[in-house]
């Protein structure tokens, strides 16, 4: 009896941490599309939301997330080139009136009847259109990405709270991958 009470302790200890570790963002898919105009560094994440986050948004407070995108090529002979940089805001709301949540990039925006469809399309970030002339087929690159949320953007008095706080802490870190051509000229 005693065995069974410390294991059952020990998997709730195991699936109570799991859960924690559930919440954030991390990269699930990148890869490097090419169209007529260029190129386009595309991600998908996968954003899982804390309850602090969640009870933030259900309360009308905007989320504001910062998606990064760089490419440089690696030179022997001196610091690598920096050959694109970007950045987009994503402000992620929701209207209590409504009972919509919203995605705004720029101009455009999207609305969503559930949670899970707007982390969904939030999930998905691209890149802007690297030009052809930036890229060198015969050359590799390093690319980089990241998903932030933007404490800088919420409220003056939760900007303190996410100071101190590990709930506000939303961040993929940077993930780097190589990018080469094939001998088509297509990216791998």
């Amino acid at each position: 009896m005693r065995y069974c009470t410390r294991l059952l302790s020990v998997l709730l200890l195991c699936l109570s941490a799991g859960m924690a570790l559930a919440d954030g963002i991390q990269v699930d898919k990148v890869q490097v599309r090419q169209s007529e105009d260029g190129f386009q560094l595309a991600v998908e994440y996968g954003v899982t939301l804390n309850f602090a986050l969640q009870q933030a948004l259900s309360r009308g407070i905007p989320l504001y997330f910062v998606s990064e995108f760089s490419l440089t090529r690696s030179r022997w002979y001196w610091l690598d080139e920096d050959v694109y940089q970007s950045e987009q805001s994503t402000k992620f709301s929701y209207n209590v009136l409504t009972r919509q949540y919203r995605i705004s990039r720029g101009a455009l925006y999207q609305n969503f009847t559930s949670l899970d469809e707007a982390l969904n399309t939030l999930s998905r970030q691209s890149s802007g259109v690297i030009p052809v002339s930036l890229m060198d087929r015969s050359s590799s690159y390093v690319a980089e990405v990241r998903l932030r949320l933007d404490t800088t953007q919420l409220p003056k008095l939760l900007q303190v709270n996410a100071l101190t706080g590990r709930d506000w802490n939303l961040d993929s870190d940077t993930y780097r991958w190589a990018v080469r051509f094939n001998g088509e000229g297509q990216p791998e």
